[in-house]
């Protein structure tokens, strides 16, 4: 299998990449986060921006099922009693008009089981397919993700979802520090701000890529094909 061709080397480093040692992350794609009266909607942020990556990830999506690799999906969000909610993240939220846990169009905002919570249709995991519920940014923080890649004998991560610069970051940080390798395909994430967006894919190409590696759909396509 030929590496993919990204920023600052090609990747994986070793060149193996194999369905049975590599998995697909989509990362938060939730009405929450790319749906009209959803949490990010309710701040104010136009979502237009996190829907962007919605049909690239598709791509990679129909792609990567179809060659047998594993897909893991994952959700943020807070069990109904708000047990697990910091009391600064909810004081945080309500200032600016999203508070987690309180009611809005699309139920109770960040709340599990609730339909803002869930993932989109368009991007919707199908049977047999892991969703990694989470409580906080990382997607390895207070969940059994690390057990299931390694039971799997994953060791490299193509990271995909929004946003960007929060969830997606801090879950290619986390696995940087357990030595999975990683790439970020650029095209399939989204940020609320382009600059952060942008400053996000900086960060890891730096020091000869201390995150991993950035690519594109396109570029993982093409090394799939």
């Amino acid at each position: 299998m030929p590496s993919v061709a990204a920023k600052p080397y090609a990747w994986p480093f070793d060149g193996d990449l194999r369905p049975d040692n590599t998995a697909l992350i989509i990362i938060d794609m939730q009405t929450d986060f790319c749906g009209k009266g959803g949490y990010v909607d309710l701040m104010g942020y136009d979502i237009a921006m996190t829907r962007a990556c919605i049909e690239p990830i598709g791509r990679v999506l129909g792609r990567m099922r179809n060659l047998g690799y594993s897909i893991i999906h994952t959700r943020e969000g807070h069990r109904p009693d708000l047990t697990d909610l910091p009391e600064n993240k909810r004081w945080r939220s309500r200032q600016i008009g999203a508070g987690i846990g309180d009611p809005g169009p699309c139920g109770r905002v960040l709340v599990r089981g609730e339909p803002g919570w869930d993932i989109i249709p368009e991007l919707y995991p199908r049977a047999g397919e892991p969703i990694i519920d989470k409580p906080g940014k990382g997607s390895f923080y207070a969940t059994d993700l690390d057990m299931l890649l390694r039971q799997r004998r994953i060791r490299n991560l193509v990271l995909t979802g929004i946003t960007t610069d929060v969830c997606v970051h801090t879950t290619m940080r986390e696995a940087n520090d357990r030595g999975y390798e990683c790439v970020l395909l650029a095209d399939c994430c989204a940020a609320t701000d382009r600059k952060n967006h942008e400053a996000a894919l900086s960060m890891i190409q730096m020091q000869g890529g201390v995150f991993g590696a950035v690519s594109t759909s396109q570029q993982l396509l093409e090394a799939l094909s």
